[in-house]
């Protein structure tokens, strides 16, 4: 399954901002290929190394330079007698909680938990709201006090919507506090998929993977983490209409407020006003992304492969 390091895909400038963000002899290099559909990249800083996810594979993944592709966790997610009521039955958003911790999203078990690499323990830290199940755990981040956001569409359930088993009538973004206790957000986007939070933390950016309302939601918090006020911060209904491959989904944000989205066509580049720099483009969707090594590295999990660019930004917070 591995592939050699070839160069692909193209950038799109739309502002002369950009130059200071990805450099004139850009080069994109497949890493690794085979995938059902790659998916929540995350970097080890202690190991030196990535793990990834297939989420319709049940499978995580180990890439590393040194050592290249190997199975680390399969199955990643669900392993239980009834396969058929999912439709992606493994992990799937990945965020770092320490030198040998990850916060992961785990689909096929429905909940969120915190996973030790080294035992390949998980410890579950949600897995209903008000006595109901959670649909599927897409993504999660951890802000600095160690609260926890994280968003539960239907992705993981066949059927999604229509599964049987979808206990909750809505899709929401949530908030776990350090008492374990959970709190909904919102519960008004239809899709909610990735998010990250700004640099102070009291932004909270989501992005909604909806062919039919491709966007981007800024939520305010407060001190707590509660939402003060919400708007939309950006739209991709433009790249959407041109039939470019992918949706908002994964997204990162740098120190400097510069974020790094997953969109139709690829990873679009914007400012922390939500201006568009540039498009990052491999030639397929893009689930999501992460740095990593020096902080310079921006991995991309593109549908059936995994790919890299060097940038001149430090994307470590």
């Amino acid at each position: 399954m591995s592939a050699q390091t070839a160069p692909l895909g193209e950038i799109e400038r739309f502002d002369a901002a950009l130059d200071a963000i990805v450099p004139q002899d850009w080069r994109i290099e497949k890493l690794a290929e085979g995938f059902d559909w790659s998916e929540g990249p995350v970097w080890m800083k202690a190991g030196g190394y990535l793990l990834f996810d297939d989420v319709p594979g049940n499978t995580m993944y180990r890439w590393s330079q040194q050592e290249g592709l190997s199975v680390f966790l399969k199955p990643s997610g669900y392993s239980g007698a009834h396969p058929g009521l999912f439709a992606e039955p493994g992990t799937n958003g990945l965020f770092p909680d320490g030198d040998h911790t990850i916060l992961m999203a785990d689909h096929g078990n429905r909940m969120v938990a915190r996973f030790d690499v080294r035992t390949k323990q998980k410890s579950p830290l949600a897995t209903h709201f008000e006595d109901k199940r959670f649909n599927s755990p897409n993504d999660v981040i951890r802000r600095r006090d160690g609260v926890i956001f994280f968003t539960d569409p239907p992705y993981g359930l066949a059927g999604r919507n229509e599964s049987p088993i979808k206990e909750l009538e809505f899709n929401g973004v949530y908030r776990i506090d350090i008492d374990g206790s959970v709190h909904l957000l919102d519960k008004e986007m239809s899709f909610p998929n990735g998010l990250s939070l700004s640099p102070d933390e009291r932004t909270l950016i989501v992005a909604n993977s909806d062919p039919k309302n491709p966007i981007w939601m800024a939520f305010t918090l407060d001190a707590q983490g509660d939402v003060v006020s919400k708007r939309v911060f950006a739209d991709a209904s433009d790249l959407a209409e041109k039939k470019y491959p992918g949706l908002p989904d994964g997204l990162r944000i740098t120190g400097d407020g510069t974020i790094f989205a997953t969109a139709p066509g690829g990873v679009l580049v914007m400012d922390s006003a939500g201006k568009r720099l540039g498009l990052i483009r491999t030639g397929t969707a893009i689930a999501n992304c992460a740095f990593g090594d020096d902080g310079k590295s921006l991995y991309m999990t593109s549908d059936d492969f995994l790919a890299r660019i060097q940038l001149k930004i430090d994307g470590s917070r």
